[in-house]
C-alpha cells in the first residue's frame, strides 16, 4: 500500500535528523564539547534544511523532477554523510556534515509530502498526519538506538547508534525507487509535453496559503527548540536516571508526537484540518505557559506533561501543509510546501540559536520564550477565510 511504504520511507529517512543530539555525552567526552555545542549541531541540520528547501523550491526543482527520485537521491547523500560524523574528530568538521545532512533532509520531508498527497487524493489530512507521525518518530530514532547500545545485551560503540540511523535511510531509498510515482502524477506529466512548471512567487498571493503557512511559521518556533530540549527537561525532572532511561524517555517523549499526529488526521476526517491545528497551537501554547510552575511536581507527573507537551506541538503539523496545499494549484503544490518548509525551517534555525544558548540561565522558564510562535501562529490560522468552509 503506497500510504505505508512512504510513511515508512519517512520514518527510516529522517531518522538521519537529531542523531547528534542523542549521542551528544560522549561527543562531550570525546571531542571535549561544551552544553552549548549542541545548538550548532541541531542548528546546522536546520541551516542546511533551509538552504536545501529554499534551493529546491526557487529553482523549481520540486515540480519539474519525479519526487521519488529526488527522494531516493537525498536519502543517499544524508546517509552518507550522517555515517561520517563518528569520523569528523571535532565540532566544525561535524557541523559541516550536519550541514550537508540538513541539506539532503530537504529533498527527504517536503518531497515525501509531495509524494504522499499524490497518492491520497481526497485524503490529503490524513496522509500527511500518517507522513508527520513518522517523521517524528525518525526524529526520536537515535535515542533508541543509543540506548539500546547501551544496554548491556547490545553493548556497542556509541557510532553504531549514528550508523544505524545511516542504515535506515538506505533503506527508504530503496522502498521510494520502488514505488516511484503516483498513476495521476505520472499521466500528468506526459500530457504536459515538456511544459513543466517553473517557480513562480505567485503562490504568496493565494490568501489561504499565505495564512496556512503563517501558521507553520509559528508552530515551526517551538517544535523543533522543544525537541532539543526534551533530553535536558527529561534530566532535570527525572534526577539521578541512568543513561538508558534518559536516552529511552528521550526517545519516548519525542516520539509520543508519532500516535498524536495520527489521532490528529483521524480528527481532520471529522472536524477538518483547520480546527485540528488551532487545537494544537492552543494546547502546546497552554504547555509551554504552565511548565515552569510544575518543576517542584513529582518526576512522573513532570514527565507525563512533557509527553502531553510534545504531542500537542506536533499533532498540528500536517495540517498545516494539508491546508496549504488544498490552496495551491497542482502545478505550483512542490514550490509551495517546499517553500513553506524552508522559511519555516528558518524560524527554527532562528529559534535554536537564540533560545538553546540560554538554557543554562533561564531552565525550565525558557518554555515561556516558546510561548509567541503558537500564540502568533493561532492569531494567523484562526483568521476565517470568506470562501473557507467549516471543515477546511
Amino acid at each position: 500500500m503506497p500510504i505505508v511504504v512512504i510513511a515508512i520511507a519517512q520514518l527510516f529517512g529522517t531518522a538521519l535528523w537529531f542523531t547528534p543530539n542523542a549521542v551528544i555525552g560522549d561527543l562531550q567526552q570525546a571531542w571535549s564539547l561544551a552544553a552549548t555545542d549542541l545548538g550548532w549541531l541541531t542548528g546546522a541540520v536546520q541551516v542546511g534544511f533551509l538552504l536545501g528547501t529554499l534551493g529546491i523550491g526557487l529553482s523549481g526543482l520540486a515540480d519539474r523532477r519525479d519526487a521519488s527520485r529526488l527522494f531516493a537521491a537525498a536519502c543517499l547523500l544524508g546517509a552518507s554523510a550522517n555515517a561520517l560524523l563518528p569520523l569528523a574528530g571535532g565540532l566544525w568538521p561535524a557541523v559541516g556534515l550536519r550541514l550537508i545532512t540538513g541539506l539532503a533532509l530537504a529533498g527527504i520531508y517536503p518531497i515525501g509530502m509531495k509524494l504522499m498527497v499524490g497518492w491520497t487524493p481526497g485524503r490529503t489530512g490524513l496522509g500527511l498526519a500518517w507522513l508527520v507521525g513518522m517523521l517524528v518518530i525518525g526524529t526520536a530514532l537515535p535515542h533508541a538506538l543509543y540506548g539500546l547500545s547501551l544496554l548491556d545485551a547490545f553493548r556497542l560503540p556509541w557510532a553504531s547508534g549514528v550508523w544505524g540511523a545511516s542504515v535506515l535511510a538506505l533503506i527508504a531509498a530503496l522502498m521510494i525507487a520502488r514505488l516511484g510515482e503516483a498513476p495521476e502524477v505520472a499521466v500528468a506529466k506526459v500530457s504536459a509535453h515538456g511544459k513543466r512548471p517553473t517557480f513562480d512567487l505567485s503562490v504568496f498571493a493565494i490568501a489561504g496559503y499565505r495564512r496556512a503557512a503563517g501558521g507553520y511559521f509559528g508552530h515551526m518556533w517551538e517544535l523543533y527548540t522543544l525537541w532539543a530540549l526534551i533530553p535536558l527537561l527529561l534530566a532535570q525532572a527525572w534526577p539521578g536516571a541512568s543513561p538508558v532511561g534518559l536516552a529511552l524517555g528521550s526517545f519516548a517523549l519525542i516520539a509520543i508526537g508519532g500516535p498524536g499526529c495520527w489521532l490528529g488526521g483521524w480528527l481532520s476526517q471529522r472536524i477538518g484540518s483547520r480546527r485540528v491545528a488551532m487545537l494544537g497551537l492552543i494546547g502546546s501554547g497552554g504547555c509551554s505557559l504552565f511548565y515552569p510552575w510544575l518543576t517542584g511536581a513529582p518526576p512522573s507527573v513532570l514527565v507525563i506533561f512533557l509527553g502531553l507537551w510534545s504531542a500537542l506541538a506536533v499533532v498540528d503539523s500536517a495540517h498545516f501543509s494539508a491546508l496549504s496545499a488544498r490552496a495551491c494549484p497542482s502545478h505550483l503544490l512542490g514550490t509551495g510546501l517546499t517553500l513553506q518548509n524552508a522559511i519555516g525551517f528558518g524560524v527554527s534555525v532562528l529559534s535554536l540559536i537564540l533560545l538553546v544558548p540560554l538554557w543554562p540561565l533561564l531552565g525550565e522558564w525558557l518554555a515561556w520564550l516558546l510561548l509567541p510562535g503558537p500564540a502568533i501562529g493561532l492569531w494567523l490560522i484562526g483568521r476565517a477565510l470568506p470562501n473557507t468552509t467549516q471543515n477546511a
